[in-house]
């Protein structure tokens, strides 16, 4: 039995292929830009600035970069296989 073609469509390589590129630069981008967040919550520690809240924003910005780009991983893993889901 044969899919209907809006069928086929959401399952081929090629829409996981595009959210992977899309998905894996903002991933890598969050990591480092809260990596970095991370670093300067640290610095502020050492200077017994505030940073409680700087801290906690820098954790959920590198968090949300790890499971954007572990999506895409998902994605590509998926383009790879043929579409399936």
């Amino acid at each position: 039995m044969r899919l209907p073609t809006a069928v086929t469509s959401l399952t081929s390589p090629d829409r996981h292929v595009r959210a992977w590129a899309r998905l894996a630069p903002v991933g890598l981008i969050a990591v480092g830009f809260g990596a970095s967040l991370i670093g300067e919550a640290t610095l502020r520690k050492g200077r017994g600035e505030a940073f409680a809240l700087y801290g906690t924003a820098a954790l959920t910005v590198f968090n949300a970069g790890l499971c954007l780009f572990g999506e895409a991983i998902r994605h590509r893993v998926l383009a790879d296989l043929g579409g399936e889901t």
